[in-house]
């Protein structure tokens, strides 16, 4: 078999007005959302975690979470982003999680200013930040453990999930941008897209701008890129979809006791085993 080749996250975004990025679990999802045409992928801790039946609260080692996405790398032919939460300790668990990401090959990182252990975004409790100088820290240690010149450091600050404000959001992004970061994250849960737009403004373009528009669905990517956005991830929607199908599809089985109406709706064993790339394996053998 010969080995996947893709470009960095770095080159991709230098080559594209805006990336948009599809938030996955597995490396099925992955080769559904590169089919569907996105152009990187984000190894989403939500979606990690959700699919082992556990919450997003760093329960789950850095060794399991890379593991998820090294298995999506492995076979698809686009970067992948991986969602690094807080860096799973401190500086030297960030020395060595950048040491591990790279060895698996994986081109973007993106770590957050909460305290760890970290609740997710939208809990609603437990959302607590760390010194901003502390999580600078974090960054510069992050820059200087690279040794591919190719890999990219998104620092994510959760200041408005937190409630602090977009003062505060600018202020600890600009003293992330000194620590070497490559973009920032500006994460809310606001139900509109408000609070983002006002950072936008008052940011001046100094790094690419990184928003997860889950709770605001409605802003279309044209015109987040207008507003100065350089990457949307729709984080989420593949786990939540996939949920809802499996709820019905399992549902409808149990209670007709047959299969047969789902024939029409769902892939056929053929198209798993083309996104398998079976017949690639059975060359193998003689």
């Amino acid at each position: 078999m010969q080995r996947t080749t893709y470009p960095s996250f770095r080159e991709t975004l230098a080559d594209s007005g805006l990336v948009k990025v599809a938030g996955v679990h597995s490396a099925l999802g992955g080769l559904l959302a590169q089919e569907a045409g996105f152009p990187a992928l984000w190894a989403s801790s939500f979606e990690i975690s959700a699919v082992r039946g556990l919450p997003d609260a760093s329960l789950l080692t850095m060794t399991e979470y890379l593991q998820a996405a090294a298995d999506v790398q492995k076979v698809a032919g686009i970067p992948v982003i991986a969602d690094c939460d807080t860096g799973y300790g401190n500086n030297m668990n960030v020395a060595h999680m950048v040491h591990e990401y790279e060895r698996a090959g994986i081109s973007a990182i993106c770590i957050e200013d909460k305290v760890y252990p970290k609740m997710n975004s939208f809990a609603g409790t437990n959302q607590e930040l760390i010194e901003a100088e502390v999580f600078a820290g974090k960054i510069e240690v992050a820059r200087r453990a690279r040794s591919d010149l190719r890999s990219y450091l998104i620092a994510r600050t959760e200041a408005l999930i937190c409630g602090r404000g977009v003062d505060e959001a600018i202020a600890r992004c600009h003293r992330y941008a000194d620590a070497g970061a490559d973009a920032v994250l500006i994460h809310s849960r606001q139900p509109s897209n408000a609070e983002i737009l006002e950072f936008l403004d008052r940011w001046q373009r100094r790094l690419p701008v990184v928003v997860v528009p889950t709770t605001y669905p409605d802003w279309h990517a044209d015109d987040a890129a207008k507003a100065g956005v350089n990457v949307v991830i729709y984080a989420n929607q593949g786990l939540r979809a996939m949920i809802s199908a499996l709820r019905r599809t399992y549902g409808s089985i149990h209670d007709l006791g047959a299969a047969d109406h789902l024939t029409a709706d769902i892939a056929s064993v053929g198209d798993v085993f083309r996104l398998q790339r079976l017949e690639e394996w059975q060359h193998l053998q003689p």
